[in-house]
């Protein structure tokens, strides 16, 4: 991925951290005729190999699975907040007119082997895993014992498990950092009167950011 030196995030455990706080990845190997790509929700476990497990499962039915080519790395894509940034932000449009539209966002790319695994008992311990952790926040939890068997059984023969082994892990915010601080704070201004959510979303993660930064 390309990261320019301001904007790569280099905090290993952050990055775990957000990687663990998502609930769905865009998974994408390649096969003989290119890239292949799928959403699903997924569990990751830090402490698993190298740099961490992300583990989920495909529909039986989908190609990827089957056409992956298991010797080549796949990625897993974990996209934060985005929001368009426009030139009427910075102050110094006002000084010298010299800006530019841009695109703030942040991002998470891991790279691994990725792994395919039918075995019916560690499938279904992997969805029981994998809705623990989203129904948690119920106060009445679903759990999978609450359908009958024999309708979990077939639900699960439709779906194929998928585990990739981190081997590497790249972060990008890409959040005005190579601009001044003046105009940093224009587009926190800006953005922090957006009625977009992710516009908002993305002043506080530069609101955040900025505050660490050691004062003049």
């Amino acid at each position: 991925m390309y990261i320019p030196p301001a904007f790569r995030e280099s905090d290993l455990p952050a990055l775990q951290a957000q990687i663990a706080a998502s609930g769905l990845t865009t998974l994408i190997s390649v096969g003989a005729n290119g890239p292949i790509v799928s959403k699903l929700p997924i569990i990751f476990d830090p402490n698993a190999g190298q740099h961490g497990l992300i583990a989920g499962h495909l529909a039986r039915a989908n190609p990827q699975w089957r056409e992956s080519d298991l010797s080549i790395p796949a990625i897993a894509i974990f996209m934060g907040a985005d929001a368009y940034v426009s030139p009427s932000y910075y102050p110094s449009k006002r000084e010298h007119g010299k800006v530019v539209p841009t695109w703030n966002y942040s991002m998470i790319v891991a790279r691994g082997r990725l792994e395919i695994f039918e075995d019916a008992d560690a499938l279904r311990a992997q969805v029981e895993m994998l809705t623990k952790r989203f129904e948690e926040r119920f106060e009445k939890p679903w759990q999978v014992s609450d359908a009958p068997d024999d309708f979990i059984a077939r639900q699960i023969k439709g779906i194929v498990g998928v585990r990739l082994h981190v081997e590497s892990i790249e972060g990008k915010a890409k959040l005005n950092q190579n601009r001044s601080a003046a105009d940093q704070e224009g587009v926190v201004a800006g953005l922090t009167l957006s009625e977009r959510a992710a516009d908002r979303e993305v002043a506080d993660a530069m609101k955040s950011r900025m505050s660490k930064l050691p004062s003049n």
